[in-house]
């Protein structure tokens, strides 16, 4: 699996997993879609997010 695939598959995963525990916990874990939200939007202007160091040091591959 390639780092952008990754990145897609953890962002997805934490959007669908606060708003499963927005709904079933408490509606406060939406602040955890907000802020993947606007990780997404600083990553697209700075070009970095911390997602991506951290597979590049558990050795998954750029694209």
């Amino acid at each position: 699996m390639k780092s952008n695939d990754a990145l897609r598959l953890l962002a997805g995963f934490m959007v669908l997993l606060s708003a499963g525990l927005a709904v079933y916990v408490d509606r406060n874990f939406l602040w955890l879609t907000v802020f993947v939200g606007a990780n997404l939007l600083q990553s697209a202007f700075t070009k970095w997010c911390p997602a991506m160091w951290v597979f590049k040091k558990l050795g998954l591959k750029e694209c």
